[in-house]
């Protein structure tokens, strides 16, 4: 029976205590519920299990046909071993398959699992014990609770999917039993609307930067530095821990333009435009926004490390560098000087895009994961 005959059922949920809200309120609620858009086109029905109250429900008429299941009630967290009190028993019990956003609260949709008896894909964009380590240590309290929560999810779960070969590696070096089970499935763009701009015009020396405002990770100090010296502006696009120093900066320094948080949707109008595309971080899982730039062609600078250097192929479909503000502002220079490797940069990057990332494609490889998944016993 095909998938489209069949009425796949899948339960999503979703990363403890995110909520629709969430996702609307940081841009990304278009770009987070597209992959299962097109899955209801395919005869998938879908159910979200959120952590928003009523509110969530009130996203209904942008999702139509998808399932919210919130916690109305505002009943408190779960304890450990417990369900949430707002879980809905009849779409576990009528669900084919349960599946994670991420590794944070996927010990949850394990319980649920198992009481259900339905089988689970555990998917997680971004190492999360990694990350954490790299916050708090790696002997920290919550690197270790977050590598035991990996250990068990992962070996009860019928498939694991991750973004990046990096990851699938990271994983069978900790737990070689698992190789079999563990698959690629990088994020996705919406490559029809993600594109580069209808009149190929760019803004000269128009810089763009899309996620959290933040030090640990997104090194947006070491950005701001190097475009002291340079005769650039940045537009900033996000929220975050760092928006107070950074309103200050941008006062003394207009060229610096704090937009805030944007829709996903309205991303591509300020991406394509710009002459450069620039991700400072320390580390990344998959970088979304990175992704998202390449695809609106235009040429991409991104700092040599885990997440980005899986992506970027330095000289060809981007241009890599240092995390320190002088490799970063050098990087500039290059990308900006040089009409035509910005170009061939550009050009690049969106096929590369167009080729791995495009919605179409990933849609295709999480409907086979269901059907394999569906076709392997029950590991829960």
């Amino acid at each position: 029976m095909s998938i489209r005959e069949g009425g796949l059922r899948v339960v999503l949920f979703f990363t403890r205590g995110v909520s629709l809200r969430t996702w609307d309120k940081g841009g990304m609620f278009a770009r987070e519920v597209a992959l299962y858009k097109r899955l209801q086109e395919r005869g998938v029905h879908v159910t979200f299990v959120t952590y928003g109250d009523e509110g969530d429900l009130e996203y209904a008429d942008r999702i139509p046909g998808i399932t919210i299941c919130c916690n109305q009630s505002q009943a408190p967290p779960p304890k450990d071993g417990e369900l949430p009190d707002w879980l809905d028993a009849d779409a576990m019990r009528s669900a084919d398959l349960i599946k994670t956003n991420q590794t944070d609260g996927a010990e949850i949709a394990l319980r649920a699992a198992r009481r259900f008896e339905k089988p689970l894909i555990a998917r997680c964009g971004y190492m999360w014990s990694e990350f954490l380590a790299r916050q708090h240590g790696e002997d920290s309290p919550q690197a270790r609770r977050s590598r035991d929560i990996e250990q068990r999810v992962f070996h009860a779960a019928n498939r694991v999917v991750v973004t990046t070969e990096a990851m699938k590696t990271s994983i069978v070096a900790r737990f070689a039993s698992l190789a079999g089970r563990v698959h690629v499935i990088p994020n996705y763009v919406d490559v029809r609307r993600f594109r580069p701009a209808r009149d190929g015009q760019t803004r000269p020396n128009r810089l763009c930067y899309v996620g959290r405002l933040e030090q640990v990770q997104k090194n947006l100090r070491s950005l701001v530095a190097a475009i002291r010296d340079l005769d650039v502006e940045v537009d900033v696009i996000g929220d975050g821990p760092l928006r107070s120093e950074l309103e200050a900066e941008s006062a003394a320094d207009p060229r610096l333009r704090l937009l805030g948080n944007l829709p996903n949707d309205r991303l591509p109008e300020h991406i394509s435009t710009c002459a450069a595309f620039v991700l400072p971080s320390f580390y990344e899982g998959h970088p979304k926004a990175l992704i998202e730039a390449m695809a609106c062609g235009v040429p991409v600078i991104g700092t040599d490390v885990p997440g980005i250097r899986d992506v970027i192929r330095h000289g060809v479909t981007g241009w890599l560098c240092g995390t320190e503000a002088d490799s970063l502002r050098a990087a500039i220079r290059t990308v900006l000087g040089d009409p035509c490797l910005a170009a061939r940069l550009a050009r690049n990057a969106r096929q590369f895009v167009m080729e791995h990332y495009a919605l179409d494609r990933i849609v295709e490889l999480e409907l086979a994961m269901y059907r394999e998944t569906l076709g392997a016993p029950v590991g829960v």
